[in-house]
């Protein structure tokens, strides 16, 4: 594609070049750059490195035009200036892919917890429907019979329409995505109509990226903001952010949750460690759900994901039965080797997701409750002592213990926590996989432990390198020897 046509109607830019040459690709890195791609040099923020200062870097590559929003020295090569380069890799993603979207039914899925247990059920319902779905998440991407290890759960644009763009041309018809605060702080969904916009709750998380709650919640609230008169908002009724979320919505609201103003409402259900039954009153009657997912917490998301199904026009029985089997890697997931005691891994990385956790998990304990959990380094300081009070209340051991510490000295991520924990019943040790091994030496028949913060993630970062490392395969490994002793 030439640049002139990928810039014809593209707002709030400018450029002067003599020349038109043949876009290859988008590239956002300067390593990444190949001979002919369009290098858009990203804005950067808290967590995004400037990009301009590798213009240059970009050019030794063969860079064939560049993107900024300051001024640059390009020589020859053709320099387009924008007010928002977020925004503009966006749309020229979007026209570089041949609008990919048009021959797909959107669905999106913003909140703080239960954003990929939502996005996997809704997924099933989907699939059930025949609608040939893809899925965007933060554990993987997926359609038909490919699959990706996601990097991000929601993808940079270029990344995000290149997903999109292999899912149209596998005769997808729908696909469903997780919509990351970050992700909508950055416009990287800026252009894409959503027929649903699914809101799971807002608890603190990500004040590190945002500044402050009021600055997440508006990042959530631009998915419902952007949303079509003909698209449907599925909202968390029972969270007291969602009239906020509304606030400058136009589409038509569906109410998921328990109190009596709910569309989809939760009328009974219980749980263990065998799975979930869910009784729902819906516009379309009652629907008695059967789930192998297990928690309470999991109520909200499987009413979520009816309300979305109906929403689309789904019949009741093929969202019942879609919804049956799902299972979501790393959320709530079992191990079990043969032990006398239980060992669930789960995801939980934030004080809302932890308490989720640990008060369902008490629910399945008849001995002692453990959790092994610590927090991510250069991120919110604020949750840490919080998250350490949690674990404090609701379990009878704690072992605080290193989580992905990044830049950060885990010895000093653990002092933070601790003031929370305060004279509880806890162990500290900062080797992740030694305290993994006390907390199943110490369990008796009975008991139960939670090895919380990482969930389906099979890495740890220390100072910028990922080395493997994966909670559950840890967990087997250990139960496994001690099955041989």
């Amino acid at each position: 594609m030439r640049l002139s046509e990928l810039l014809a109607g593209l707002p709030n830019i400018r450029y002067q070049t003599d020349s038109d040459p043949n876009i290859g690709g988008i590239a956002t890195h300067s390593g990444r750059v190949k001979p002919g791609d369009l290098f858009v040099a990203l804005r950067g923020d808290a967590k995004l490195p400037e990009r301009h200062p590798f213009i240059a870097q970009a050019i030794e590559a063969k860079a064939a035009a560049i993107v900024a929003e300051k001024e640059a020295k390009t020589g020859s090569v053709p320099l387009i200036y924008t007010n928002d380069t977020h925004q503009t890799l966006a749309f020229l993603a979007k026209k570089f892919y041949n609008h990919p979207t048009d021959q797909l039914r959107l669905v999106g899925v913003t909140g703080t917890n239960g954003k990929t247990s939502t996005v996997y059920l809704i997924h099933a319902i989907l699939k059930a429907a025949q609608l040939a779905p893809g899925l965007i998440g933060t554990i993987e991407h997926k359609w038909r019979d490919k699959r990706e290890v996601s990097q991000n759960s929601t993808p940079q644009a270029h990344d995000l329409y290149r997903l999109f763009r292999a899912m149209a041309d596998a005769q997808c018809q729908s696909a469903v995505m997780e919509a990351t605060s970050e992700g909508l702080a950055q416009q990287r969904v800026a252009g894409l109509h959503f027929e649903a916009a699914v809101f799971t709750n807002l608890t603190r998380d990500h004040l590190d990226y945002h500044g402050s709650f009021d600055a997440y919640l508006a990042a959530k609230a631009t998915l419902f903001d952007n949303l079509k008169s003909d698209s449907s908002a599925i909202v968390n009724t029972d969270d007291k952010a969602t009239e906020k979320l509304l606030a400058n919505c136009s589409a038509k609201v569906i109410r998921y949750g328990k109190a009596e103003s709910a569309d989809v409402r939760i009328i009974n259900g219980k749980t263990d460690w065998r799975g979930t039954q869910l009784q729902l009153q819906t516009p379309a009657g009652t629907i008695d759900l059967s789930l192998a997912l297990q928690g309470r917490f999991q109520f909200y998301n499987a009413a979520a994901a009816v309300a979305t199904g109906l929403a689309l026009g789904i019949a009741p029985n093929t969202i019942a039965e879609a919804l049956r089997e799902v299972r979501v890697p790393g959320r709530f997931e079992g191990i079990n080797c043969g032990q006398k005691f239980g060992v669930i891994v789960d995801y939980a990385h934030a004080p809302d997701g932890l308490e989720n956790v640990l008060t369902t998990a008490r629910e399945f304990t008849k001995g002692q409750l453990i959790c092994v959990f610590g927090c991510g380094g250069d991120r919110d300081r604020g949750k840490r002592p919080v998250m350490g009070e949690i674990s404090a209340r609701l379990a009878d051991l704690t072992l605080v213990t290193s989580d992905n510490p990044r830049t950060e000295d885990p010895e000093a991520i653990i002092a933070d926590i601790l003031p929370g924990v305060g004279d509880a019943p806890h162990i500290v040790e900062a080797n992740r996989q030694k305290a993994i091994e006390m907390a199943i030496q110490k369990a008796q028949p009975g008991d139960l432990i939670i090895i919380a913060g990482k969930g389906h993630e099979d890495y740890q970062e220390i100072n910028h390198v990922k080395t493997h490392f994966d909670d559950r395969e840890v967990a087997r490994n250990i139960l496994m020897h001690m099955s041989k002793v």
